[in-house]
């Protein structure tokens, strides 16, 4: 009876009560968790019971079985195996039991059935749940209730395991779920709980979309559903569809003309935002489909084979009949919308745009002529969609195309910047920043270039959301005018450029934009800071003067704002404070690699200073500031080179904060990268430091609490560190040496495609890591030098690593640069005893797949690697 009344006071008006309630059901979950489960599930089991108590029961079973945190999550699962095998028997028995007894929705007991079968399946464990769950919904006594729950436990089942572990039970999951969603069950509340199943099921259903009947019927039935007078049902219908069309793309041909298209088109049409999301999301899905096929058949052309899955083209297909209702809806935007609501005229946007990409030039003459009629229409609602019709198609066409089609439109588009609408202005400044980056051809023009940046700077006086699209545009233009500016070769900086004259009175404007009091608004502050980045990143020579000029006020902004640390109190101040002390030193990196190698020394001892004191009042406190200050110091010491030297051992400490920041991965990462970048800097004069940072990197690769995404990267620098003390790494080449052969045994599961990635970055750390040795053991001179011998045991081992992975089908471009820039240092330092390691088919293969890479890197590498193996080869036979 006493936990009964405690549950019913976990929702109690009154404070007291409740915390008093919430603090007796901790203390009996720590005293005996086992018997507090097994109370818990006889209270939820009892129709007796008040709905209040049973639904808190619920809530307290589910909270002990499952966290939103990973980790906890994981311990929570491990504890439940621990019980003994009758106490799981018995609160399972229970909660199975529940199913179908409750007055309330959504179903508790369903959530409970779900998590503990999330466990125990997976373990092999409670298999005959699923069986018992259907006999639920097929047994023709089942009441509505019954079959309602359980389709809920199936559908929250289904969401919270992984797909393998089901996959030989979908039979049995699709009987239960298709049994609910026929159109002869009379209740909704039913029909909606089994197709909310199936959208949940769909990864795991693979071989039943594979057999012809199965998938006929499987269709036909989600088909059905999306015609339910009831809009959820609808709505979760047509999510099904969406999802199908993804998953199973190859085998949506049958189904595309007599029923889709239809279906689809019609939810378009609907004026209920949920039914029209979801057929407008339908036709996104196909695009973004088309586009990945279109991109897998060239690469397959590329390689002379045939692609594994072809494009059926649906999108070009019903282009004509898509566009006109994708148009009708961009006009029923919201004068005063919420930037984070999702509807339709934002959805159709967005479908314009992927439409564009995935059928190019085919779209322009079906949205051009609405353009047309439109841009000068009375009602803003219709010159806004025009705009936004115009921006969302400007990538895909061909630009030559597009471009004179562009020119004709900048004059209007300059008009329209100064539009009464605050709507029509904001889309405006969206297209124009558009065109910028994707047509810049048409306005960085004599013609236009003037009253266009007018009309730029004087949008950044307007309203928040309209002044961000305004930078976004600077962004894009000062790129643009940088590319088309005359340089003496690829790598110099122009002497001057479009953009000259105006450049120091956009650059103060944008520094007026950050210092606005509603900055915070639709991030304006942050686009203000990023064109203001840009156009620094991308000025040419008779810029320079503003450059320094702005780096003095930036510093004068990081001084002053460091001076308020102390009168930060509230929690909203502080994150406004670290987020304008990012801002700046990003801001700084920018400014800092533009500075002028004799000017640098100059402003250095004041950078460094404001940095230093930045580490020091953080205390490690926050990541993002910490990350940007890193990477401004990385630029100091890049700028520097062995200048540096003078602020390392100020540094150090807080270069092994970085190191040590394992909750803050980024931080992590960004520490090590900067390793790299002081070894490159100060060379030789490293030295000193590198004990303690080696044992640290070293440290960071044994420990399992260090994100994956840090160690390849900690492989790649103890190269830059061998290359920078040369000789002095023998000392630790032994244990480097072990810790990268364990490293390159790596092997990861293929079929996902993240642990992919991550295998390929894992093996280009370890092959940079290889080469940086080699070179650095070598030494300057010719002959290379004794220590490079130390390497020579492991030779072996490096060429059978570059074996496997020209072995691999997965590898990236890089690791065959890499491998092949490992194999040529490899033949210029041990020379003809590495002809028999290296005169192999598979790496032949490599070097081959190397020198017809697009990458210019790739290729020089494998053309070098391939030149060293010949000329060996050579010297053998003479």
């Amino acid at each position: 009876m006493d936990l009964i009344t405690i549950l019913e006071k976990t929702v109690s008006p009154d404070k007291a009560e409740l915390e008093a309630a919430q603090s007796y059901l901790e203390q009996a979950a720590q005293q005996n968790l086992p018997e507090f489960l097994k109370g818990l599930s006889e209270v939820l089991k009892h129709g007796g019971n008040s709905p209040v108590a049973r639904m808190a029961a619920g809530l307290q079973l589910k909270n002990n079985l499952t966290s939103k945190d990973a980790a906890v999550k994981l311990q929570y699962q491990q504890r439940w195996l621990s019980f003994a095998e009758d106490v799981r028997a018995y609160v399972k028995a229970n909660v199975l039991a529940t199913l179908g007894t409750e007055t309330t929705r959504p179903s508790s007991a369903a959530q409970c059935v779900a998590y503990i079968g999330g466990i125990e399946i997976a373990h092999a464990q409670w298999v005959d749940v699923i069986g018992v769950m259907t006999a639920n919904i097929t047994n023709p006594t089942s009441t509505e209730m019954m079959k309602e729950a359980t389709l809920e436990a199936i559908g929250y089942l289904c969401q919270e395991i992984e797909p393998d572990h089901l996959a030989t039970q979908s039979n049995e999951i699709l009987t239960a779920i298709v049994h609910g969603m026929k159109k002869e069950e009379p209740s909704n509340h039913v029909k909606l709980a089994a197709t909310t199943a199936l959208l949940n099921s769909l990864e795991f259903t693979k071989a039943n979309f594979e057999k012809d009947s199965e998938r006929h019927f499987i269709m036909q039935v989600v088909c059905e559903a999306t015609q339910s007078d009831d809009t959820p049902v609808k709505v979760a219908a047509l999510q099904c569809l969406v999802k199908i069309m993804s998953l199973y793309y190859q085998f949506m041909e049958h189904y595309m003309g007599p029923a889709l298209f239809a279906i689809t088109m019609e939810a378009m049409k609907s004026d209920v935002d949920e039914v029209a999301l979801q057929g407008i999301e339908f036709w996104s899905n196909v695009c973004d489909e088309e586009v990945d096929l279109a991109i897998e058949a060239s690469e397959a052309a590329d390689q002379g084979r045939p692609p594994e899955h072809t494009s059926r083209f649906y999108a070009k297909g019903a282009l004509q009949y898509l566009v006109p209702i994708l148009l009708e809806k961009l006009t029923k935007q919201e004068e005063y919308d919420d930037d984070e609501e999702w509807n339709p005229c934002k959805a159709a946007g967005v479908c314009l745009m992927l439409m564009a990409t995935c059928c190019e030039d085919d779209i322009v003459h079906h949205v051009l002529p609405f353009v047309q009629e439109h841009i000068k229409n009375a009602d803003w609602r219709f010159r806004d969609a025009a705009i936004m019709a115009f921006g969302s198609i400007l990538e895909g066409p061909d630009p030559a195309q597009l471009r004179p089609i562009a020119e004709k439109a900048v004059p209007a588009l300059i008009e329209l910047l100064r539009d009464a609408s605050v709507v029509v202005r904001d889309t405006t400044a969206w297209t124009v920043s558009r065109v910028c980056e994707l047509l810049p051809d048409a306005v960085v023009t004599e013609e236009y270039l003037n009253p266009l940046l007018r009309a730029l700077v004087d949008g950044l006086g307007a309203e928040p959301r309209v002044a961000a699209n305004v930078c976004w545009a600077f962004s894009s233009l000062a790129e643009a005018a940088y590319e088309s500016a005359d340089a003496a070769s690829d790598d110099a900086e122009p002497t001057t450029y479009a953009l000259s004259a105006y450049f120091e009175p956009i650059v103060q404007k944008l520094l007026e934009t950050t210092d606005r009091t509603d900055g915070q608004q639709s991030n304006l502050r942050s686009a203000a800071y990023e064109a203001l980045m840009e156009m620094v990143k991308n000025s040419p020579k008779d810029c320079y003067v503003t450059v320094q000029k702005t780096i003095m006020i930036i510093m004068e902004r990081l001084n002053k704002v460091l001076s308020l640390e102390a009168h930060i109190h509230s929690q909203s101040d502080r994150s406004q404070y670290i987020d304008i002390q990012s801002l700046l030193c990003a801001s700084l990196q920018s400014l800092l690699r533009k500075v002028a190698p004799e000017d640098a020394p100059k402003i250095s001892d004041m950078v460094m200073t404001a940095l230093l004191q930045m580490f020091n009042s953080s205390g490690g406190k926050s990541g993002g500031m910490q990350e940007d200050a890193l990477m401004a110091v990385a630029t100091l010491a890049e700028v520097l080179g062995d200048g540096f030297l003078k602020y390392m051992e100020a540094f150090k400490p807080f270069l092994a904060v970085g190191l040590k920041n394992h909750a803050e991965h980024q931080v992590c990462l960004a520490a090590v990268g900067l390793v790299g970048d002081v070894c490159r800097a100060l060379g030789a004069r490293v030295l000193p430091f590198c004990d303690e940072i080696m044992t640290l990197l070293l440290e960071n690769l044994g420990d399992e609490h260090v994100h994956r995404a840090v160690k390849p990267q900690i492989l790649s620098v103890f190269g830059d560190v061998a290359l920078a003390i040369g000789p002095e790494f023998r000392k630790y080449v032994d244990v480097v040496l072990g810790t990268l052969q364990q490293a390159s045994r790596a092997q990861v599961d293929k079929s996902d495609y993240d642990m992919v990635d991550y295998l390929n970055e894992l093996r280009e750390g370890c092959l940079e890591a290889y080469t940086g040795i080699v070179q650095g053991l070598k030494g300057d001179g010719e002959p290379a030098g004794a220590d490079v011998q130390l390497v020579q045991p492991h030779v072996v081992h490096m060429v059978n690593f570059v074996e496997s992975i020209a072995n691999d089908p997965d590898h990236s471009d890089g690791n065959v640069a890499a491998a092949a820039g490992l194999i040529g240092d490899l033949c210029s330092v041990f020379s003809v005893a590495m002809v028999p390691l290296v005169d192999k088919e598979s790496i032949a293969a490599l070097l081959t797949t190397g020198r017809r890479s697009k990458t210019n890197k790739t290729k020089t590498l494998a053309m070098w690697a391939t030149k060293e193996i010949r000329k060996l080869k050579s010297e053998t036979a003479a």
